[in-house]
């Protein structure tokens, strides 16, 4: 499982450099919350901070929460400390404190980056649901919000009844830049081969999305929709605001699903 988590770091990691600034400076203070997913985050949190404080550039801490189904009215988080939140959790719900204190992180231009199944999470929460724009699986449907694709160069907002949430099986994709401008995409390739990895598609919920930078096709002969939707969009979110439709939602690379 360890080679896999690698492999997802790869396009968050380049992002997060550009995002948090090259120049020298102290590492950037970081909180990985974990402690419950549907995947194994017992590797995946611990991977992703050996990756991130290798880099030089990051400083992170661990939020572990209890176990599925245990008591969660102590897991009450202090987010001022820190200038970015690495979301490695899909599990129960928060305490409503930490709702509200995330929340608070948030709209005060904290950086978050919601990594893999963690826009899975809290179908329940609607700003949680905004500062993501779109997730699946946990019973999305419709009520959620509208399918995302993307065609003839721009995102269409499909409201059509359905599930959300799918990938076919794990295989090498490629990324096709959409917008080369972005401050995020200094240095980075317009077309790159994504290493062997779910491709999310039939992703729904706010399609709050300001600006999408990487999309892949989801392709039918994978186990793909072979249809014109995006999947999961923004594996990076950054000084993102959870109430509004002009959210920073920067990122969308994971299962965008486009003309072949």
């Amino acid at each position: 499982m360890r080679h896999v988590f690698c492999r997802k770091i790869v396009f968050l990691l380049a992002a997060l450099l550009v995002v948090c600034g090259m120049s020298a400076r102290k590492p950037i203070k970081t909180l990985l919350i974990t402690g419950q997913n549907n995947h194994n985050w017992q590797v995946s949190h611990v991977v992703l901070k050996q990756i991130l404080e290798n880099s030089g550039r990051f400083s992170v801490d661990f939020a572990v929460s209890p176990e599925a189904g245990k008591d969660m009215s102590g897991f009450v988080l202090d987010f001022s400390p820190y200038e970015l939140v690495v979301l490695d959790y899909n599990g129960d719900a928060w305490p409503e404190e930490t709702n509200l204190r995330f929340l608070e992180y948030v709209q005060g231009g904290g950086g978050v980056v919601i990594y893999h199944a963690a826009d899975n999470a809290f179908v329940n929460w609607p700003e949680y649901n905004k500062i993501c724009a779109l997730g699946g699986w946990e019973n999305r449907d419709e009520k959620a919000g509208p399918y995302v694709y993307w065609s003839d160069g721009k995102l269409i907002k499909d409201s059509s009844a359905g599930v959300g949430g799918s990938h076919g099986k794990q295989h090498e994709y490629v990324l096709n830049a959409r917008n080369h401008e972005h401050p995020i995409m200094k240095g980075l390739p317009n077309k790159w081969k994504h290493a062997q990895d779910e491709l999310y598609d039939r992703m729904r919920g706010p399609g709050n999305i300001k600006d999408c930078l990487y999309t892949a096709y989801s392709d039918k002969e994978t186990g793909g929709s072979g249809l014109l939707q995006l999947g999961r969009a923004h594996i990076l979110k950054n000084r993102v605001c959870p109430t509004g439709e002009n959210c920073s939602a920067v990122g969308c690379e994971r299962g965008l699903r486009i003309d072949p």
